[in-house]
């Protein structure tokens, strides 16, 4: 849900973030145990595996390689936002789309590096939203494309 409203205000042409939802956020996550942290780390991973296995297949399907084509433009993305990527979490943020793209669990990836720190939070979120935006650019099929493959893949669970 996250991801979703923060491509509506991307789409809406809204800059920031909504106070309001904001503070909804804030207030949700200081809410959160430690357990509940790690399971909110464990879902922004897991939705970067999906989305990038969703690209790892459309590339492929072109005979095209998902590491060439999408993580260079997603890092050149991540460098022309320094307020939401300093350069020091690009490589972390470049290493998770690779593993992901190549078949590997984000979250096995990081464990061989130690836990994840607070300076990778937004930018961690913020990966995911490029990941969203770009399937949704490059599928042709609208601005709630990677929000349906997300919603189709979990329909599938029940």
């Amino acid at each position: 849900m996250v991801i979703d409203s923060r491509l509506k205000a991307v789409y809406d042409g809204k800059s920031g973030t909504d106070p309001e939802h904001q503070r909804m956020v804030d207030q949700i996550t200081a809410s959160f145990g430690p357990a509940q942290a790690e399971a909110l780390i464990e879902g922004a991973c897991t939705l970067v595996y999906v989305f990038m296995n969703w690209l790892r297949q459309a590339f492929e399907h072109q005979d095209e390689d998902v590491i060439e084509h999408a993580v260079p433009s997603l890092v050149s993305t991540m460098r022309m936002m320094p307020r939401t990527f300093n350069p020091e979490v690009i490589p972390t943020m470049a290493g998770l789309l690779v593993a992901a793209g190549t078949g590997l669990s984000p979250n096995l990836w990081r464990a061989q590096y130690g836990s994840w720190t607070k300076e990778e939070m937004n930018p961690l979120e913020a990966t995911a939203v490029l990941l969203a935006e770009y399937i949704n650019r490059i599928s042709g099929q609208g601005n709630d494309f990677a929000t349906k493959l997300v919603t189709d893949a979990l329909n599938q669970l029940d």
